[in-house]
C-alpha cells in the first residue's frame, strides 16, 4: 500500500502540543487549488479552490486550518490540516502571509498563517470525512461563501501571485 493511502484515519486532538506566540494560538492553513486546462482562458475561469464546511452547523465554508504543533514544521502543519479536514495532498507553496484575528466564538485572538496548496491528489477517505463537506468552487464563489475575512485576503493574495506568474510565463514565450 502506498504511503498516501495510509493516512491515519484519526485527526489530531488536544492542545498539549499547540504553539503560542504572545498568548495567541498559532493557526496554520492552506488554500487548496487546482488549475483546469487554461488554454485560451483567463486565470479566473480556470482556477478552482477547495472549501470545506465548518465543524459547527451554519458557520459557513472556509479553508482547511488548525493548530500548529510543536513537533512539526509550519508547512507540515499546513499539509496535515489539509489532509485531516479536506482529504487532499499536494505541494505546499510559499507562504501567503500572517494575520492576527479574533475568534468568532469567543474573545481569543489567533495568529494565522496561510499557504497555497497545489493539489496533486484527492482522497476518497480522510479523517474528517464524516463531519465536513468539501466542494471545488470558483474564486468569486469562495469569496461569497467563506466566512473569514482574513481567509478572503489570503485568497486575493493567491490570485494575484498566480496572475503575476502567469504574466511572467506569457512574456517569456
Amino acid at each position: 500500500m502506498e504511503l498516501k493511502n495510509m493516512v491515519a484515519m484519526v485527526a489530531r486532538t488536544g492542545r498539549q502540543l499547540q504553539r503560542y506566540n504572545k498568548g495567541h494560538r498559532q493557526i496554520v492553513g492552506c488554500i487548496p487549488y487546482r488549475i483546469k486546462s487554461n488554454k485560451g482562458k483567463n486565470l479566473e475561469d480556470s482556477l478552482e479552490v477547495l472549501v470545506i464546511s465548518a465543524q459547527r452547523k451554519g458557520k459557513g465554508m472556509l479553508f482547511p486550518k488548525g493548530g500548529w504543533e510543536s513537533d512539526e514544521s509550519i508547512k507540515e502543519a499546513a499539509l496535515r490540516e489539509s489532509i485531516e479536514e479536506a482529504g487532499v495532498f499536494g505541494t505546499v507553496e510559499r507562504i501567503l502571509g500572517k494575520w492576527l484575528f479574533k475568534s468568532k466564538s469567543n474573545e481569543n485572538y489567533y495568529e494565522g498563517y496561510m499557504f497555497p496548496l497545489l493539489v496533486k491528489e484527492q482522497l476518497d477517505l480522510w479523517p474528517e470525512k464524516d463531519i465536513r463537506q468539501r466542494i471545488w468552487v470558483s474564486v468569486p464563489k469562495a469569496k461569497e461563501v467563506c466566512q473569514q475575512p482574513w481567509m478572503k485576503e489570503a485568497l486575493d493574495l493567491l490570485v494575484n501571485r498566480l496572475e503575476s506568474s502567469q504574466t511572467i510565463e506569457e512574456e517569456s514565450v
